[in-house]
């Protein structure tokens, strides 16, 4: 089931030209999956006991209508591919106007690493059932 957070778009996220400024969309997007994470159990501290952590590869955003200050939106997050042991995966965020247009999309992909070996590994089963695939 995809998480969705609420947000009102402060000055500090625009560019001179008014509109929220890129790097903002991807600021939004990842606190949307940090707060899924947590609100599932999977908080800063939860991963340092189990000493592994989230890492991205790429990160694309495609802007369909602007947003600006003041603005009420919502990010939905939901996993859309993934590795069959979770260990990689894929998460697209939707980016959503008050009326409910998409103004944005921002995809990542990323996994887990092992914190003290640093490479890639799958996550134990409670963190993989939350990388399910949905349509």
């Amino acid at each position: 089931m995809p998480h969705s957070q609420t947000y009102t778009v402060r000055w500090a996220e625009l560019d001179p030209n008014g509109h929220m400024r890129h790097s903002a969309y991807a600021d939004f997007a990842a606190d949307q999956r940090v707060h899924w994470l947590a609100s599932a159990g999977f908080d800063v501290k939860k991963f340092g006991e189990l000493r592994i952590g989230p890492i991205l590869f790429r990160e694309e955003t495609k802007y369909l209508k602007e947003l600006h200050g003041g603005e009420a939106i919502r990010v939905e997050g939901r996993v859309t591919a993934g590795t069959p042991d979770s260990a990689r995966w894929t998460i697209e965020h939707t980016i959503y106007k008050a009326d409910g247009r998409v103004a944005a999309t921002v995809t990542v992909d990323g996994a887990w690493i092992d914190l003290d070996r640093r490479k890639l590994t799958a996550p134990p089963a409670e963190l993989a059932r939350l990388m399910v695939v949905e349509g």
